[in-house]
């Protein structure tokens, strides 16, 4: 019988076939016009699953888009491995960059061309032809596994939270692992432990009951820009401290955190140089990877009140507003810090103006997994395995909700094994997957099953 290496081989030109086919399905999550097109991607992904010998395949209804669950559950002693993945895309505009037609895929120089290559359906199709190679080949899986695709994740999955909820017996798991991410390099694995939490919230400052001429009230009321910059200002510092009264109680950085983060290089004057800027700028006593990656921060991201036309209006406005968001670490809530930024507002309002504080539905938690977790250490063996070399251990100053949901609901971390890179321009045009990655994705993942089944399943 031949090694799952060989079948790999002897079916790659299949499997780059069945990727394409898969790339063709317009399955943009975010327009009403192509939900259907969600719903034939979904079917596409159950029968493929069934193809490779996985189980219990089947699409399952949400108050959005669909998920497709499979499983295959014969390794009694194993651990239960989650594999999670997305087959939504994002929308192509601006379409006239593209070079190609975003949904019809062109393979050049090594790399498939289309919406969704790397984000994430390239990644996602991985798992599965893995599975088939070690069904095809070794008769089983060294470990149970069970099978989770989504397709909402680039609209923020927001039916996944009641559905994971409710079916926490179906999905319940030693552990997670995501086909959703990447690498650092073609040649430089990493490994994602932590990603910030999210909340948002509006401030409405409210004075006169009209605007006012400036000329007759101006110096005897209080003007609502004004109190509003006053708000504003009070909650940092010159040199980028929060200054809102237990904004960092919660906050978990050990020198552990320090060290790992120290072990990623980064170039200053390359990133001023990307980002046009002469200086960086935030919290004191942390560096520019400590603060993107571990630390909390509460950014202004618009402000607007009184006249916005060309020349002069002498006028007191009798409102001003500005959207915050605030990116949240470990162990932070998003509730409580929107409670906190409420209390602060209503102790540094001037007199004379009324301030409404609404909170906006955006909240995500902020996730964080040992970095000796299991999962983490057989994905460890693997990198170093195909890479000959340590992984980094490294983070994201964004948001992704479904670790901490999974966390939350299913008790499970999330190991993050995908095979994308950076400059493959997901979310943009030309959006592109390497071959290279789609082979070593095959590889990865059934080297990673295989060490995941020395993992005891009370870890």
């Amino acid at each position: 019988m031949a090694s799952w290496q060989e079948y790999l081989a002897q079916n790659r030109e299949r499997f780059i076939e069945e990727l394409l086919e898969f790339l063709r399905i317009p399955s943009i999550s975010s327009l009403p016009e192509h939900a259907d097109d969600v719903q034939e991607a979904a079917e596409w992904v159950a029968e493929r699953m069934l193809q490779a010998g996985i189980e219990g395949v089947r699409i399952l209804p949400t108050e959005g888009h669909p998920v497709v669950y499979g499983d295959w559950l014969h390794a009694p002693g194993k651990p239960t491995i989650l594999i999670y993945g997305h087959f939504d895309t994002q929308p192509v505009d601006p379409l006239e960059l593209w070079t190609h037609p975003p949904f019809e895929p062109v393979i050049q120089n090594g790399r498939v061309y289309a919406r969704g290559a790397s984000d994430d359906k390239g990644n996602m199709l991985i798992p599965i032809l893995a599975v088939e190679a070690l069904l095809q080949t070794e008769g089983k899986l060294p470990v149970n596994v069970k099978f989770f695709f989504e397709g909402q994740e680039e609209i923020g999955s927001p039916h996944l939270p009641p559905f994971v909820a409710a079916n926490r017996e179906l999905l319940a798991c030693d552990m997670v692992v995501s086909s959703d991410g990447g690498q650092w390099s073609e040649d430089q694995p990493a490994l994602s432990v932590a990603f910030r939490g999210l909340c948002a919230l509006q401030i409405d400052v409210v004075g006169a009951r009209r605007d006012l001429h400036s000329g007759s009230y101006g110096g005897a009321v209080q003007n609502p820009i004004h109190a509003l910059v006053r708000i504003l200002d009070s909650m940092r510092s010159p040199d980028g401290k929060i200054l809102v009264d237990g904004f960092y109680d919660d906050v978990v950085f050990t020198e552990e955190d320090r060290r790992l983060i120290a072990q990623v290089p980064f170039d200053e004057a390359e990133f001023k140089a990307e980002l046009g800027v002469t200086e960086l700028f935030g919290e004191p006593g942390y560096s520019t990877l400590e603060r993107i990656w571990a630390r909390p921060t509460l950014e202004v991201n618009g402000i607007w009140g009184g006249f916005q036309g060309e020349g002069v209006k002498t006028v007191l406005p009798n409102q001003a507003h500005a959207k915050i968001t605030c990116r949240l670490v470990a162990n932070q809530q998003p509730a409580r810090i929107r409670e906190l930024i409420a209390a602060h507002i209503k102790q540094h309002t001037p007199p004379g103006v009324k301030v409404n504080v609404h909170p906006f539905a955006s909240a995500a938690d902020p996730y964080r997994m040992p970095v000796d977790h299991p999962g983490n250490q057989a994905a460890r063996a693997v990198h170093l395995q195909l890479y000959g070399k340590e992984p980094y251990y490294v983070r994201s100053g964004g948001t992704i909700p479904v670790c901490s949901l999974f966390l939350q609901h299913l008790g499970a971390y999330t190991v993050n094994f995908a095979f994308g890179l950076k400059d493959e321009q997901a979310h943009a045009p030309n959006e592109f997957f390497r071959l290279s990655s789609f082979d070593r994705g095959q590889q990865a993942y059934c080297l990673l099953l295989h060490q995941l089944a020395t993992v005891d399943s009370a870890d």
